[in-house]
C-alpha cells in the first residue's frame, strides 16, 4: 500500500500538464482562413508562372474556340464532299451501264445489218440460180459456240427454187457427232417429243432457221448434220453436214 502511494505522489510519479481548452469552432475559424489564403497564394503563383512562361489563358481559350469552329466547318465540308462523291459515283455507274447497253445495242444492230446485207446479196442472186422446180437447198449453214459451256448455236437458210412451187411442210433433225473419252458417239435433236414443235418447217420460198443445242461439258463437238424431212416421209429429203467453226 505504501509503495503505491509513494509511486503516485513521489518523485517517480507521472507529470501533470495543464492545457488551455479551445472550442472546435474557434479552432476551425482560425484554420480555414489560413488554408484559403494558402490556396489563393498557390493559384496566384500558378497563374503568374503560366504568364511568365508565355501561356495566356484567355488567348488559349480563344484559340480553342477557333479550333472547334474550324473542326465543325471541316466536318461539314467533308460531309458535303462525301455526298458529292457518292452522287458522282452513282452518275458514273449509270453512265457506264448506259454505255454498255448502248454498245450492246450497237453490236446487235451491226450484226443485224451485216445479216441483212448478206440476205440482200443472197436474194439478189437467188433469181439467177438455176435449178429444178421446187428443189430444196440449204444455204448459209453455220455452227458456232454459244455463251454457256457445252452450248452451240446453229443457223441456216432453207430455200425452194422455182416460181410455181407448193408450200413445204415437214421438220428437221440435227445429228451431233461428239467425242467423249476418245470414243465417237452421236446425239439426236430433238431429244424428246416436247421439243418437236421447235423443229417444224412450214414455208413456200424460204425459211431462216436458228437453233441452240446443249451438250454435256465433258464432250467435244466435231460436226453436226442436218436432216430435212418432208411431212409423212421416213427418209430425209436432204442431208448436209458442217464442222464446228
Amino acid at each position: 500500500m505504501w509503495r503505491r502511494v509513494k509511486r503516485s505522489f513521489g518523485i517517480s510519479a507521472p507529470k501533470l500538464s495543464v492545457r488551455l481548452h479551445i472550442p472546435w469552432y474557434l479552432r476551425w475559424s482560425m484554420t480555414v482562413p489560413f488554408v484559403l489564403a494558402t490556396l489563393g497564394l498557390a493559384w496566384w503563383a500558378y497563374g503568374n508562372g503560366l504568364e511568365l512562361a508565355g501561356f495566356h489563358r484567355g488567348q488559349t481559350q480563344e484559340e480553342l474556340t477557333k479550333l472547334r469552329e474550324q473542326t465543325f466547318k471541316l466536318t461539314a465540308e467533308n460531309k458535303q464532299l462525301g455526298d458529292q462523291v457518292a452522287q458522282y459515283e452513282r452518275q458514273i455507274q449509270i453512265e457506264q451501264a448506259s454505255s454498255k447497253e448502248t454498245s450492246k445495242q450497237l453490236k446487235n444492230l451491226s450484226d443485224e445489218n451485216a445479216r441483212l446485207q448478206e440476205d440482200l446479196a443472197f436474194f439478189q442472186n437467188l433469181t439467177a440460180m438455176h435449178g429444178k422446180e421446187g428443189e430444196l437447198g440449204v444455204h448459209r449453214f453455220r455452227l458456232e459456240r454459244d455463251k454457256m459451256p457445252g452450248e452451240y448455236h446453229l443457223r441456216m437458210l432453207l430455200v425452194q427454187s422455182g416460181q410455181r412451187i407448193k408450200e413445204f411442210n415437214g421438220n428437221y433433225q440435227l445429228v451431233a457427232t461428239v467425242l467423249k473419252n476418245g470414243i465417237k458417239t452421236t446425239q439426236l435433236f430433238p431429244q424428246n417429243e416436247s421439243e418437236n414443235t421447235q423443229f417444224q418447217l412450214n414455208f413456200r420460198y424460204y425459211q431462216r432457221v436458228e437453233q441452240s443445242i446443249q451438250l454435256p461439258q465433258d464432250t467435244q463437238l466435231e460436226s453436226v448434220q442436218v436432216r430435212i424431212f418432208e411431212q409423212g416421209a421416213r427418209e430425209p429429203k436432204i442431208r448436209q453436214s458442217i464442222n464446228l467453226s
